[in-house]
């Protein structure tokens, strides 16, 4: 965590001393106008650390206040530089073919306010839509047929929601508007697979009503993510349990003989001192004739685990949750969004999620709630 921190804190400076120079050299600005600028990013650059102090001191209005400004500006920060880069690099080429065609190119690659304007206009226009976006949840659906699942279930509808990070910006609205598409669905299991929760527990307890008026058939069933160890283990588990999920941490249930469901916590939980769960043996403790399903908060697989699990359902990247960042989180996560076979046997899901985690905004990464319909078939 604290490697994190300091590579985020390292980045995120890097980044306000490029828009920095970019300003300099388009406006060619005084003493006077670069020590205001200077303060105004180290404000914007401890901003994140701002927020969760407020918080933990109880001052929710002024921490909200900082979360909708500092990662507001986060945001148009990242999109200026995704843009810029991009110019900077088309700069070059203009540049290396005016050097080879030995032709006066001075005119296209010295405008630097207008390279400067562009791309925070662009910046400032695409934000307003990534509000707008991270309240469209959309409803994914995948289906599987499979001889595991009896003739006499006939199709067995299964909800995935994950990373919904209830907290500062997502409360008990946002829970209503995705508790009444679950509802819409009639799912038979409910699951969440991980970072339910991001915030401070006793602000939440109205933000779990919708989840608790969700019944399935067969049950609700959860994980713990990465931020259910940031915001205290035990107390996350306790909440996801006052909203009714069977919170499964290292260990599988036959759910009403139709079917496996087995669960990991994740891998923070290593630094916080958790039991490691090999999950080959926690897989082959379960009934093997049945479909098995694994929810794993983070999108990587055992290799030792695979063709024991049919499903694995996994979170935790919100595909990137602001583009380009997606090919960043692609590095680390290669399997980061969508469907993936895995072997002959074996699949995993990757959940965009339902929320936001920082900026409470979303740009070519939608809130997804995840279907899965399991169909009798024959072999």
């Amino acid at each position: 965590m604290n490697f994190f921190l300091v590579s985020f804190f390292l980045l995120y400076s890097t980044l306000h001393f490029y828009v920095f120079l970019k300003l300099k050299r388009a406006y060619l600005f005084g003493k006077i106008t670069g020590i205001c600028i200077t303060i105004f990013m180290l404000i914007m650059v401890f901003a994140p650390v701002a927020v969760r102090l407020m918080e933990k001191a109880g001052h929710d209005n002024f921490a909200r206040f900082m979360v909708y400004i500092g990662y507001t500006w986060m945001v148009v920060l990242f999109l200026f530089f995704s843009v810029s880069i991009c110019i900077d690099f088309l700069r070059l080429c203009v540049y290396l073919v005016g050097l080879i065609s030995k032709t006066d190119v001075s005119r296209f690659i010295h405008a630097d306010r207008y390279f400067f304007v562009i791309p925070f206009v662009c910046a400032l226009l695409i934000t307003p839509y990534g509000f707008y976006e991270a309240t469209q949840i959309r409803i994914e659906k995948i289906t599987i047929k499979t001889p595991k699942i009896q003739k006499k279930v006939g199709t067995l509808r299964i909800v995935q929601v994950s990373d919904v990070h209830i907290g500062l910006t997502i409360g008990k609205k946002r829970m209503e508007q995705i508790a009444d598409k679950i509802r819409d669905i009639k799912p038979d299991i409910l699951v969440s697979t991980g970072d339910l929760i991001d915030g401070r527990f006793n602000k939440l307890k109205t933000s779990i009503e919708p989840l608790k008026r969700i019944n399935p058939t067969y049950g609700k069933f959860a994980i713990t993510g990465n931020h259910e160890y940031y915001a205290g283990i035990d107390a996350s588990v306790d909440f996801m349990e006052q909203a009714g999920f069977e919170v499964l941490r290292g260990r599988g249930v036959n759910v009403g003989d139709v079917i496996n469901i087995a669960g990991v916590d994740d891998a923070a939980g290593v630094n916080y001192k958790n039991n490691f769960i090999y999950e080959r043996a926690l897989l082959l403790s379960l009934p093997q004739e049945k479909f098995t399903i694994l929810l794993k908060h983070r999108p990587v697989v055992d290799r030792g685990a695979v063709d024991f699990f049919d499903l694995q359902l996994s979170g935790h990247t919100h595909k990137g949750q602001i583009f380009p960042f997606r090919y960043v989180v692609k590095i680390f996560f290669p399997l980061y969004t969508g469907f993936h076979k895995i072997s002959d046997k074996s699949y995993l899901y990757t959940s965009s999620g339902a929320g936001t985690w920082g900026p409470p905004m979303r740009f070519l990464a939608p809130p997804e709630i995840t279907v899965i319909e399991l169909v009798h078939a024959s072999e």
